[in-house]
């Protein structure tokens, strides 16, 4: 046999055991538990960072969805209203812009309330202006429950508000 080169048909011994290190007062049998403190502190602090991350997340969804329902609305306007005249057409394109935008938000807690109105553009007061106003009222349906210190930092309400320009001799 060579020393130091290990061979198959040598039995293995077992290595001694570690020697056991102490502080100076036996500090092993105080730290026990001192990992299960120290999680109980962290552990609000690592959720409130989790639950604001999920909670501006949905906020941040719930302003997309609005917005992209106040545009479908506005689009839906564009459509052709079998009318008499250009107030009724508008009327009814109003009407059906908040029809399509109502249906895209859906998915809420509570349903965004819609506001379509018709009015003369600032811009050319020969055309009419189509406005569609989605508004949700986060502050009294939030889409998860909020916490205190986070609930200070929540907007009350989202809002998306989109337009479309008519010539009113291409309405009826």
């Amino acid at each position: 046999m060579h020393p130091g080169r290990l061979t198959l048909n040598t039995p293995m011994q077992p290595l001694p055991p570690a020697p056991r290190r102490h502080g100076a007062r036996g500090s092993s049998s105080r730290q026990r538990g001192s990992s299960a403190v120290e999680f109980a502190l962290v552990f609000p602090f690592f959720f409130m960072i989790f639950y604001a991350i999920v909670t501006f997340s949905l906020i941040f969804v719930a302003q997309q969805s609005l917005t992209l329902a106040a545009e479908e609305g506005a689009r839906a306007a564009l459509n052709y209203q079998q009318a008499q005249d250009v107030k009724t057409a508008l009327d009814d394109r109003t009407a059906a812009a908040c029809q399509a935008a109502s249906s895209l938000t859906n998915w809420l807690a509570a349903r965004a309330n819609c506001d379509a109105s018709w009015a003369a553009c600032t811009f050319d007061a020969t055309m009419r202006c189509v406005t569609v106003t989605l508004t949700y009222d986060y502050g009294s349906h939030p889409l998860v429950p909020p916490i205190p210190l986070l609930d200070a930092a929540l907007p009350s309400r989202l809002t998306s508000t989109s337009m479309v320009q008519l010539n009113p001799g291409y309405v009826l």
